[in-house]
This record gives C-alpha cells, structure tokens and sequence, in this order.
C-alpha cells in the first residue's frame, strides 16, 4: 500500500474524534490535508477552524469551512495535526512544513490533540528526523552557535520565511532521549521563537496508519 493510500486511510479514521458544529484546531501537511479531504466529503459540518498556516486556510476554505482567529473562540475541544516523528510516549518532532509555532499555539490551547501519521514516522527515540527551530532573523548565527554547544549541527532554512516572518534552523543529531529537557533548554535561549519538539505538549493520541490497519497509541 502506497503512502498516499495510508494516509487516506488514517485521515478517515479521524474523523470520529470530529462533532458537527464544532470549532476544531487543523495543522499542516499532507497528511493533514487528506484529512480536510476526508472531512469534506464526510458530511460532518463543522462551525470553524482555527488554522496553524496560511496554506491550510486556503484548503479549509476551498471546501467552505471558516478559519477564525484562536483569540476568539477560547480553548479547543480538538486539535489535528500530523508529525515528522513520534516516539512510544507519544511525543513529537514537528515543523517539517515549517509552522511549528503556530501549531503549538494551537495544540496549547486545545483540550484534545489527535496526531495522525502513517508508519513511516514510528521512532524509538526522537531525533532521526532534523529538529526545527523558529528563530527571529537576528538571532539566527547566535542560536547555531549554541546549538552547537548541546551537540547539535545547525542547518539554516535559507530562502525560507515562516509566516511569522522568522527563519528556520534544521538540527541534525541532536541527542534527544531526554527530549523535555531539552526543548525547556532550546526554548530558553534568546531569539527563539520555539522548537520542534512537542514532548512537553504531546499528543494525547497518535493514530498511525500500517499495512494492516489502523493502530492507536
């Protein structure tokens, strides 16, 4: 079974943590997307939205859903969104697309957060996929510099602007085991926006599509 294919298949399976009438939070990426796909043609009406991007506004709308500001609907009942990662406590390496912070924002603020992935991105431990990191443009040489010092190697996102307006930073192997300590440290540094690790915020479930079915973490 293709990839495509498995992530259709878990984008449905979703659909049953979705009431009607609900003001849900929506993520980004392909895998999210085929979940708007599969929402769509659901039936299921939802009220609204709120989006982690602006490129997921623009799938929400084209099938006539209503993205409307976080700062107006209070907290969330649920939040989707896929990963680059996901280890066997259900925390995450996220940011691959490049809105990481916004969907922290958005998982912070929602009661539920329902992570859907195919098996591609089961890990034992954190830390195969390149940490993201947002950072104000500034600060970009300062905070490679000391993602250096924790053992990182620092790769700059050029050409990349978040719709933040901030820059990206893409950690190669980072030493992860502990990884709520370590997004703690990484995100107390100056010029840090936030990281890609959701170990703090993790994901209260992880449905990931297989070969053989769906599988519930």
């Amino acid at each position: 079974m293709n990839q495509n294919r498995l992530k259709q298949q878990v984008a449905e399976a979703t659909l049953s943590f979705v009431d009607d009438d609900a003001v849900i939070g929506v993520g980004t990426g392909s895998t999210v997307n085929a979940f708007i796909d599969a929402l769509a043609a659901s039936g299921i009406r939802i009220d609204a939205a709120v989006s982690s991007s602006e490129a997921t506004t623009a799938k929400l709308q084209t099938i006539g859903v209503r993205a409307v500001d976080l700062n107006t609907t209070g907290s969330l009942d649920l939040y989707v969104d896929g990963a680059d990662e996901f280890d066997p406590h259900r925390r995450l390496v996220k940011g691959g697309g490049g809105a990481l912070t916004r969907e922290k924002i958005v998982a912070a603020a929602s009661r539920r957060f329902v992570c859907i992935v195919d098996q591609s991105k089961q890990v034992s431990v954190l830390g195969k996929f390149p940490l993201p990191i947002e950072v104000i443009p500034m600060a970009r040489s300062y905070v490679a510099r000391e993602m250096i010092r924790l053992g990182g190697q620092p790769e700059w996102r050029e050409g990349f602007v978040t719709d933040n307006g901030n820059w990206i930073l893409d950690v190669h192997n980072l030493d992860l085991v502990d990884p709520v300590s370590m997004e703690k440290s990484i995100n107390e540094l100056a010029g840090v926006v936030t990281c890609g690790l959701f170990a703090i915020r993790k994901a209260d479930v992880v449905l990931m599509a297989t070969e053989n079915g769906i599988e519930r973490f």
